[in-house]
C-alpha cells in the first residue's frame, strides 16, 4: 500500500538499491503544516527500506539542517544517492539557508558506510548556480535562485561524474525557460558548472530530473505545474492544463533533448502525481513512482505511490498506467 505516516507529510522522493533491499529517502514535514511553503521551510530527508517498493520499514531522519550558521540551516531538499568508488555511499541534497529567507538553492553533500548514519561534508556547499550560464535571484524574474534537485550519474567511457540540476537559463520567455542544468566533476568533491544540457521555451521550471535509458533512447523525467509555465503555452491548451511528470527524450545521454508530444506522462489538471522517478522492480521491469500530491479537493495527499507500469511506444514515446489514481490511460 502507498507509503503515508501518520503524523508527517511525505513528498519529493529517490531510491537507491543495496542488494536486495530498496533504500528510500524522501522529504517530510509535520501535518500540522498545512501551506506548501510551511511544509518546504520545515523539510527533513527521511528514510526507509523495502524488498518490494510496496511494503516499507520507516527508519526516521537521515538527513536535516545544519545548526546556524550553514548553507543548509535552513531546509534539506531533494536529491539523489549513489555508491562512490570507494565503498561509501554519497547523498547529494539541497540545501537552504535562513539567513537567505530559502530563496537560494545550493548542492551539498554527506557520506555512509551503511546507508543509515550520515555525515555531511565540510566542502559543502559543493556548487552553486554560475552567472555565466543561468538566472540568478531576480525577483523580477523569478520567486527563487533555482539549483536544486541534483541527479548523479555516469556515462560509459566517460570517467567524469554528470550532475543535473534544476535551474532556469539566461534566455527565452521569463516562465519558460526552466532549464536542466549540468555540472561535472572527477572526484564527487569538486564541481565544474557547465552550460544547461536543455533550457525550455515552455516550462519555468523542470523540477526533480532524473536521466535513465529505456529500449535503447534516453529520457529525462521532471515535473512541472500551469503556474509555473509560459503563459503563452497554457493558453494554447496543448498541455491540458496539466500539473504532473513530464519527460524530453534523447539517442545520448547528454542531449540534445526534444519534447516528444505536449500530453504529460503522468499529469492531471487535478495534480494527483508529482516529482515521479523510474525506479527498477525486482522482476528487472521499470516502474513509475510519484508522491501523492493533491486530491480532487484541493486538500494536500502527502504520500508515495505504489510501482505502477511503465513502457515505450514504438516511436519513443514514454507510457504509465497511472488509472488507479485516475489518470487515463492514453496507448498511441
Amino acid at each position: 500500500m502507498p507509503l503515508k505516516l501518520k503524523d508527517r507529510w511525505t513528498w519529493d522522493f529517490w531510491t537507491v538499491r543495496d542488494g536486495e533491499t530498496y533504500h528510500l529517502f524522501f522529504l517530510n514535514a509535520p501535518n500540522t503544516l498545512p501551506h506548501p511553503d510551511d511544509r518546504h521551510v520545515n523539510a527533513r530527508v527521511g528514510h526507509a527500506t523495502s524488498t518490494d517498493l510496496v511494503n516499507w520499514t520507516v527508519h526516521g531522519e537521515a538527513i536535516g539542517p545544519s545548526p546556524v550558521p550553514a548553507y543548509d540551516d535552513g531546509s534539506t531538499w531533494t536529491g539523489c544517492t549513489i555508491k562512490r568508488p570507494d565503498g561509501k555511499w554519497m547523498m547529494f541534497y539541497t540545501g537552504c539557508s535562513r539567513r537567505e529567507d530559502w530563496k537560494i538553492q545550493r548542492v551539498c553533500a554527506a557520506v555512509s558506510d551503511d546507508l543509515f548514519t550520515w555525515t555531511k561534508l565540510p566542502q559543502n556547499p559543493l556548487c552553486e548556480a554560475d552567472a555565466r550560464f543561468y538566472d540568478k535571484l531576480d525577483f523580477s524574474k523569478w520567486h527563487d535562485e533555482a539549483w536544486r534537485d541534483p541527479w548523479v550519474f555516469q556515462i560509459e567511457g566517460d570517467p567524469r561524474w554528470h550532475m543535473t540540476i534544476t535551474a532556469r537559463g539566461k534566455d527565452g520567455p521569463v516562465r519558460g525557460r526552466g532549464a536542466i542544468g549540468h555540472a561535472v566533476s572527477d572526484d564527487l568533491l569538486n564541481w565544474t558548472v557547465m552550460p544547461p544540457l536543455h533550457v525550455s521555451d515552455r516550462y519555468g521550471q523542470m523540477e526533480v530530473t532524473q536521466i535513465f535509458e529505456l529500449d535503447s533512447r534516453w529520457y529525462c523525467l521532471f515535473c512541472t505545474a500551469p503556474k509555473d509555465m509560459d503563459p503563452a503555452y497554457v493558453a494554447s491548451g496543448k498541455s491540458g492544463n496539466a500539473t504532473g511528470t513530464h519527460y524530453v527524450v534523447a539517442d545520448t545521454p547528454l542531449g540534445p533533448w526534444r519534447v516528444l508530444e505536449d500530453r504529460f506522462l503522468a499529469g492531471d489538471p487535478v495534480g494527483r502525481l508529482y516529482a515521479g522517478r523510474m525506479v527498477v522492480a525486482p522482476d528487472g521491469k521499470p516502474v513509475f513512482m510519484a508522491f501523492l500530491h493533491d486530491r480532487p479537493d484541493g486538500s494536500f495527499s502527502g504520500g508515495l505511490s505504489d510501482p505502477m507500469p511503465m513502457w515505450t511506444l514504438p516511436d519513443g514515446r514514454l507510457r504509465v498506467d497511472a488509472t488507479e489514481h485516475g489518470i487515463p490511460l492514453v496507448s498511441a
